[in-house]
């Protein structure tokens, strides 16, 4: 698999033959993948393939059936405490303490983590006004939006400034600008020599950031690689990686899909 080859020393994630089972249907069935530091990879698949899955045992809140991951050489079944301690994990739907404010909130995971107090007011200061919630910073999280709600999750990860952050659906529930400066935010991330482990489904966001990117498929990887490698698999050297996702996840019937709702438009039904 690419990345085998590699310097140990330069790999953030390790994943080996990892499977998870709910109730005799395999969410994640033997999947093994490397990823590098200094690289953002993403994760891509279809709705139930198993993404949100494998990033919950990758954060350590779920216990795979069988396989093993490492962090940064760590094993995360014998060593969940340290592992987590090196990782930032942002969910699709974060859930917060609602009766806490939002400084309070941050303080928490700030001593979770240890992280020493004056390095945790020069980067929640900075943070919070990036995103905008330097004036609610002291409101109750129950009065934040979604978006705001994502932005302080977010705020939480990039204050400890972790070596891993593995990211499920960052963008959603983010205007524009936000968007922005998080897509910004991950490059300076991999920048520095740390690694993001990214799960989305917007492909445009996938093709923007992600230094190699892998693609599961009922549980399974299908294929994996950087952008060129993956066109050249689906013979689409000149596509866009929406057409690439599409070829490479067999959804062939997409076409007499979009040629139907067509002719029912010219149609007026």
């Amino acid at each position: 698999m690419e990345g085998e080859n590699r310097d140990q020393s330069s790999t953030a994630i390790e994943i080996r033959g990892l499977s998870k089972e709910f109730g005799g249907y395999k969410a994640v069935d033997d999947i093994s993948l490397s990823v590098q530091a200094g690289e953002i990879f993403g994760f891509l698949g279809p709705n139930g393939a198993g993404k949100t899955t494998t990033i919950k045992m990758l954060a350590g809140i779920l216990k795979p059936d069988c396989g093993s991951i490492m962090i940064k050489g760590i094993d995360l079944s014998r060593h969940p405490t340290q592992c987590k301690q090196i990782t930032g994990y942002i969910p699709d739907r974060p859930y917060l303490y609602e009766k806490l404010t939002g400084l309070e909130f941050l303080r928490f995971v700030a001593s979770l983590y240890k992280l020493p107090e004056k390095m945790f007011h020069a980067r929640t200061g900075s943070f919070l006004e990036i995103f905008d919630l330097a004036d609610w910073s002291r409101h109750l999280i129950e009065s934040y939006s979604h978006g705001m709600r994502q932005k302080l999750i977010m705020t939480a990860a990039f204050m400890l400034d972790p070596p891993v952050i593995i990211v499920d659906e960052p963008m959603v529930g983010l205007d524009p600008k936000s968007a922005k400066i998080v897509k910004e935010l991950f490059r300076k991330h991999a920048s520095e020599g740390k690694t993001v482990f990214l799960s989305t489904h917007s492909l445009e966001i996938a093709e923007e950031l992600c230094d190699r990117i892998a693609i599961i498929l009922q549980g399974r990887i299908r294929t994996s690689g950087d952008l060129a490698s993956l066109k050249r698999e689906a013979h689409l050297e000149d596509s866009d990686l929406e057409e690439v996702f599409l070829e490479l996840t067999g959804a062939v019937e997409l076409n007499a899909i979009i040629a139907a709702l067509r002719s029912e438009k010219r149609e007026g039904v």
